[in-house]
């Protein structure tokens, strides 16, 4: 058996930054990835950094609008650490080598994004800072004489000592690897979902990983639609066209030319009301208007769109909602520990409550550096697992596209107990949750919305759905 310290499995943006983080406390770093290092889907992030930079912020505030986003489901102390340690993880970044935009006076460029009442969106090369953070970070871990990087190889089974401890990793090109603690950083599953903004491996196998270890998942029912996701071009279906982009001005009109909505409201509110108008004008999309955007600031956005026959800066581009991000999935504590000891969750395929009922723009990334730092440390902090260990084999196949058209179907940006009993019915093992936790949150709430229950419930205010490993049912539990 091969053995390390830590294994960190996905080399996204948490898990790359986890693993450089062991590798400086001098731990010995397993780092497995299915994709070679900097082509994972953080590559493809167009989003920035939140974090209170700026003289006239504070963490408190971007804590404000991080509840107000998360419409009464946040958790407080996720929401209060995020925002105190942010800035710590940005000059961290810096340090490491990645430049943040500047203005020209040298001035840090910050953004302005949905729901936030102030600039605090950090970009690396505008609209391209996925690519620039992958590429830094993804360097500096392959040259760290701590870290072995396997590429090209994906977790089959997490291994468990007698005492149901995590004490190790089996992959799928048959390796066999023991460690002190194994952290998941697998991403999301928005792919589960036909119309997505995700790449096609971002279906949840991280998530049903730790589900065959023991651990539970949370608020599976809360997916976030990106509100402008390209629609109806060839080769660019799904292309996600930054909400930064209406921070610098880009507006949003229907048919008839019409703007309708507050383009910087929370994407939860943009998404629904795009999906309004679509519905009275009969239309497929709505048009984005980015003409008196700076072309230079979204460098990958006009480059791709421009590929694919249509200029932003002179046309309108036409744009949709698309399943981007999911709010939910392994439940952790503020450290990254799961239920099960020595098993560690972070990035998106992990669920702290931080982003409740609507994920904040920009949060994520944050989430990924704060909690792969913290998640890291506690992993090499905790014992080592005891005796022999065992697999405990999990069902990771990706879903086939009638599950995939049948949860956009049934659990889209609106669903009903119809359509989410159906769905129960669905081969795919995080289909039929995904349904169940819809179908037991009896209320409408950020991106989570019930066309017979149109109304938020109070009572389920500061509730979040778990679902234990081994059950289907669906319990609420509040979380400080």
């Amino acid at each position: 058996m091969e053995r390390a310290d830590l294994i960190v499995v996905g080399a996204g943006a948490a898990g790359l930054y986890a693993a450089l983080t062991a590798a400086r406390e001098g731990a010995r770093v397993a780092l497995v990835s299915a994709r070679p290092l900097a082509e994972t889907a953080s590559y493809w992030a167009q989003g920035g950094l939140a974090a209170a930079l700026a003289a006239d912020d504070s963490p408190e505030l971007h804590e404000q609008d991080t509840l107000a986003a998360g419409r009464g489901i946040v958790r407080r102390s996720a929401a209060r650490v995020l925002c105190a340690e942010a800035p710590e993880r940005f000059r961290d970044l810096e340090s490491l080598g990645i430049r943040f935009d500047a203005d020209r006076l040298g001035n840090l460029a910050l953004g302005l994004e949905g729901g936030h009442s102030r600039r605090r969106v950090a970009h690396a090369g505008g609209s391209a800072t996925g690519r620039r953070i992958l590429r830094q970070l993804s360097a500096v871990v392959a040259e760290h004489p701590r870290i072995e990087v396997l590429e090209g190889c994906r977790a089959a089974a997490v291994r468990l000592d007698g005492s149901g401890r995590c004490a190790g990793l089996d992959t799928d090109d048959g390796r066999t690897m023991g460690a002190r603690a194994v952290v998941l950083a697998t991403g999301g599953a928005a792919a589960l979902w036909s119309r997505t903004t995700n790449p096609p491996g971002s279906f949840g196998s991280g998530l049903l990983l730790a589900r065959a270890a023991g651990a539970a998942l949370a608020d599976l029912e809360f997916v976030q639609f990106h509100p402008t996701a390209v629609a109806g071009i060839p080769g660019r279906e799904g292309f996600l066209v930054s909400e930064a982009v209406r921070g610098e001005g880009a507006t949003l009109h229907d048919a008839a030319g019409r703007r309708f909505v507050d383009e910087l409201a929370p994407r939860d509110e943009v998404a629904r009301a795009i999906r309004t108008v679509m519905d009275a004008q009969g239309a497929r999309s709505v048009r984005l208007d980015m003409r008196a955007v700076d072309a230079g600031r979204f460098p990958n956005v006009v480059e791709a769109l421009r590929d694919a026959g249509v200029d932003p800066m002179r046309q309108l581009v036409p744009v949709a909602p698309a399943a981007h991000y999911v709010m939910g999935g392994i439940a952790t504590d503020l450290e990254g520990r799961s239920g099960v000891g020595g098993l560690y969750a972070i990035g998106e395929c992990a669920c702290t409550g931080l982003h409740g009922a609507n994920r904040l723009a920009s949060n994520s990334l944050s989430e990924c550096f704060v909690l792969g730092y913290r998640a890291a440390r506690a992993g090499l902090a905790g014992p080592e697992p005891s005796g022999p260990s065992s697999a405990a084999p999990a069902d990771v196949e990706p879903p086939a596209r009638a599950t995939r058209e049948a949860v956009w179907r049934d659990a889209g940006l609106e669903r009903d107990a119809e359509g989410l009993r159906r769905l129960l019915d669905d081969p795919h093992p995080l289909a039929r949750l995904v349904a169940a936790s819809a179908l037991a949150r009896a209320e409408s709430r950020g991106a989570h919305v019930r066309r017979d229950h149109p109304r938020v419930d109070p009572a389920l205010d500061g509730y979040h759905s778990l679902i234990a490993a081994g059950s289907g049912d669906v319990a609420h539990e509040e979380w400080s």
